[in-house]
């Protein structure tokens, strides 16, 4: 039977809930404390209502978490407006080191775990693919190969930081400093 447009809109908003609910749980208490059961619980829904959203249960909602993930960090570096994409490298780079940080758990799933959400393959998520051009037009680059591999170089150093950050390796009044150092490292590509 097909639904109604109200149910399919309760439809999406527990869907919504439910990942909202699942970074909430993450984020206050590390991945592995992500059940089904405990989402079902949080929500006030049964186990067999949260698959029928989730056949795939928690990979499926943990990958869900990975992409929504990327889509709230591509509107933190979007940079809109600006004509010179070199302008924009200090805004991504001050932009993902503060989302690494203010999304520890988020960004942990996103970058560390395995999940199935495919990275640089034509299985890619559109979102994934407009983060990676937004780096790739931030540091620029000779060609196609030289901005990608520049665009990974410059995502790798950005996730080092990050990581370091996360677990303290990092003096914090450096913030500045070393963003400003890794932006000179990847202008003028």
């Amino acid at each position: 039977m097909a639904r109604t447009a109200q149910e399919q809109e309760r439809f999406r908003n527990r869907e919504a809930r439910i990942v909202d609910t699942a970074r909430e749980i993450a984020e206050q208490d590390g991945w592995p404390a992500v059940t089904v059961r405990r989402l079902s619980d949080a929500i006030g829904v049964s186990q067999p209502i949260l698959y029928r959203h989730f056949p795939g249960g928690r990979d499926e909602i943990v990958a869900r978490v990975v992409v929504q993930g990327y889509a709230d960090l591509v509107d933190v570096i979007r940079s809109p407006g600006a004509e010179d994409p070199a302008a924009n490298l200090p805004r991504l780079i001050e932009g993902y080191l503060r989302f690494a940080r203010t999304h520890p758990a988020v960004y942990e799933v996103m970058t560390t775990s395995r999940t199935s959400v495919a990275f640089a393959s034509s299985d890619t998520p559109a979102i994934l693919r407009e983060g990676f051009a937004i780096f790739e037009q931030a540091v620029g680059g000779a060609d196609e190969k030289d901005r990608a591999v520049r665009a990974e170089l410059l995502w790798s150093m950005l996730h080092g930081a990050g990581q370091f950050a996360a677990h303290d390796r990092l003096d914090p009044a450096l913030d500045d400093v070393r963003e400003a150092a890794i932006a000179r490292l990847f202008a003028g590509g």
